[in-house]
């Protein structure tokens, strides 16, 4: 199986790449810069040019699509890298017959959402940000090919995917890079998962977000960010802040720093 991997150079696709690797699978990857790696394929390019999409769909099994901004930006850099590059990718994969995308969603696409026990995965959208509504269109794009031209496609709410969670937020959000391999293995070999929303968190003692969708697929959870609570100093979430899913997210400028 040849997967290609979009954005292979950030954050999240670094800590992936090794998880992916083995059992007959052979990761290509695109960047705008050339990642560091070991025996992959590597192709450098934009997500927002469908030439070279058009090169790095050929002869792929699936797409795992993290390319693009993960921060909050300008309207007109999240419209192009955010939304055009993914209906781009999309686009690029149809015409070259890939059955299954993976697209790298995220919490902030429900950044308003109150925080409770068991949020369901596919809660409708209800952004914090331009960013966040840029996760909103990447899941509605989705559905669009899927219902258009019958890929399967799973989105995936990822919550914080690092080494170790970032702040006392962290620990109900976080994706451990390990979890993260188990979840995206899942959402490569579930047989005819169709449309599908996701969310990417581990089994947290915190957990605000239900595991029932990606359980579904055969994910399963073997980590727990409460490990790290003694370690973690930074002062809780308080009001707006602590009240919705998208924490920092929901009082941030729009657009970014001015």
């Amino acid at each position: 199986m040849r997967v290609l991997v979009t954005g292979a150079a950030g954050g999240v696709a670094t800590l992936l790449r090794p998880r992916l690797r083995g059992d007959g699978r052979i990761l290509r990857l695109l960047d705008i810069a050339p990642p560091d790696t070991g025996g992959d394929e590597v192709m450098t390019g934009s997500v927002t040019d469908p030439e070279v999409m058009a090169v790095a769909c050929h002869d792929v099994d699936a797409v795992i699509h993290l390319g693009g901004h993960s921060r909050e930006n300008s309207w007109a850099d999240t419209v192009e890298v955010n939304i055009t590059g993914t209906q781009t990718v999309l686009e690029a994969a149809r015409r070259a017959g890939v059955r299954r995308v993976i697209l790298a969603s995220s919490n902030h696409a429900v950044g308003f959402r109150e925080v409770t026990e068991e949020l369901p995965a596919d809660s409708t959208p209800r952004p914090d940000t331009f960013y966040g509504v840029s996760k909103a269109a990447m899941e509605a794009l989705g559905s669009l090919y899927h219902s258009r031209f019958g890929m399967d496609v799973i989105c995936i709410r990822i919550g914080s995917c690092f080494e170790r969670p970032p702040g006392v937020r962290g620990l109900s959000t976080w994706l451990s890079p390990d979890d993260a391999g188990r979840l995206f293995k899942a959402c490569l070999t579930f047989a005819s998962p169709g449309y599908r929303i996701v969310w990417g968190v581990s089994d947290n003692t915190r957990r605000v977000y239900s595991l029932a969708e990606a359980e579904a697929l055969g994910y399963r959870s073997e980590d727990d960010a409460e490990k790290f609570a003694d370690e973690i100093t930074d002062a809780p979430p308080a009001g707006t802040e602590a009240r919705y899913v998208g924490g920092p997210f929901t009082t941030i400028p729009l657009g970014g720093p001015n």
